[in-house]
């Protein structure tokens, strides 16, 4: 009897530091007190999904770009990445971008950026900018290269330029997310 008692009080024990400790940790440096939820992203584009193109086309493109609360009013200081890559009956290319604008408003966003990585000959070192529209399930994308021409050529391509987005997403592969841009105005 004696140790089930001695378990029983350790055990008791335990848990009273667990929970204490846990506590304290769970308030931290400041003691309990919160100065409210930290700042929301001023925009952002994130998510992956294919297109659809009815001679069965694989492409897809993915997005990873952020614009820090602490730059909401400067679109061109947003970070992040963006890959794409289109192929058909084994031929096409890929490509990835790192991000140099992102400007979002409502369910729209327009991304940029230089092309940092492809197997496309003479695409890296080049600008292109893509937009989403964010509608859920049915989202829509264009890009910059439907005017231009390929990612490899033509002339420089300003930050934050694409086209309307005309292509589909194909039913069931992926979303993409846009966080509204709020600038102090």
């Amino acid at each position: 009897m004696k140790r089930r008692t001695a378990t029983a009080a350790l055990c008791a024990a335990l848990l009273i530091t667990a929970t204490t400790t846990g506590a304290a940790v769970a308030d931290g440096p400041h003691g309990g007190r919160h100065d409210g939820p930290p700042p929301r992203e001023a925009a952002a584009l994130t998510g992956t999904a294919e297109l659809y193109r009815s001679a069965g086309d694989d492409i897809t493109f993915t997005f990873d770009a952020h614009l820090a609360a602490e730059h909401g009013d400067d679109p061109l200081r947003a970070t992040g990445t963006f890959e794409f890559s289109h192929y058909l009956n084994g031929e096409g290319a890929r490509a990835e971008a790192d991000v140099d604008c992102l400007l979002t408003g409502g369910d729209v966003a327009v991304v940029s950026g230089v092309i940092t990585d492809s197997d496309l000959p003479g695409a890296e070192g080049r600008r292109v900018g893509v937009t989403v529209h964010d509608l859920g399930r049915h989202d829509r994308l264009g890009y910059s290269w439907a005017a231009m021409g390929s990612p490899s050529e033509g002339g420089e391509l300003p930050r934050c330029v694409s086209s309307s987005p005309f292509e589909k997403v194909k039913k069931g592969t992926g979303d993409f997310h846009v966080v509204p841009w709020q600038p102090r105005l």
